[in-house]
């Protein structure tokens, strides 16, 4: 069984939680994955604005102050984190080691563990103070992947490009997707 922890903060950008979430779904069909769900204190509200839907109920969701969650201990085994959007006050705290809600708990314990915490923060333009926390996150081992999307594989909607970070990030988890578009494949053909 993988165990993963999905956090979502109420940076914009829920539509790749959302992706994220729809595609753990998917490959939950061939393997098994347990997932640990927290959301900041703001994240239901951004995440109704943006994607427009309930928030889904198939996930376990735990209280941003319950540290009596599994993945708050470092020995329940959790493998990796993902902070999908990440907020830069989320990445703030982090940097300067604040395990203030359950959300820092997990990624200080995903830090202190040497296991995978994948940071994907949406926000721009960046200043001097941004990139030195994500920077000095970096130094501690976590894996910084931007909500930068890709186009060489010509996505055709919003939610194939979402797909095209949501696939990265998958693929440091080391859940790849079948369907993901792979640098070199051949992109769909269409007309600009």
């Amino acid at each position: 069984m993988r165990k993963l922890v999905v956090a979502i903060t109420g940076a914009s950008g829920s539509l790749y939680a959302a992706r994220l979430l729809h595609w753990i779904r998917h490959l939950r069909q061939a393997t098994p994955l347990e997932v640990g769900l927290v959301l900041s204190e703001n994240a239901l509200t951004v995440w109704e604005w943006e994607v427009g839907l309930p928030f889904p109920e198939d996930f376990p969701r735990y209280d941003r102050k319950d540290y009596f969650a599994p993945f708050a201990s470092g020995s329940a085994q959790y493998e990796a984190m993902i902070i999908i959007p990440c907020s830069m006050g989320t990445v703030g705290r982090l940097a300067a080691g604040l395990s203030d809600d359950l959300i820092g708990r997990a990624a200080d314990v995903m830090l202190k563990e040497r296991r995978k915490l994948i940071l994907v923060p949406r926000e721009t333009p960046l200043h001097a103070g941004h990139l030195e926390n994500l920077l000095h996150l970096a130094r501690l081992g976590a894996y910084i992947v931007p909500a930068m999307p890709s186009f060489y594989s010509r996505p055709a909607s919003v939610e194939a490009l979402v797909d095209t970070v949501v696939f990265r990030v998958l693929d440091l988890v080391g859940l790849p997707v079948a369907q993901a578009a792979r640098w070199g494949s051949e992109p769909p053909s269409t007309s600009v």
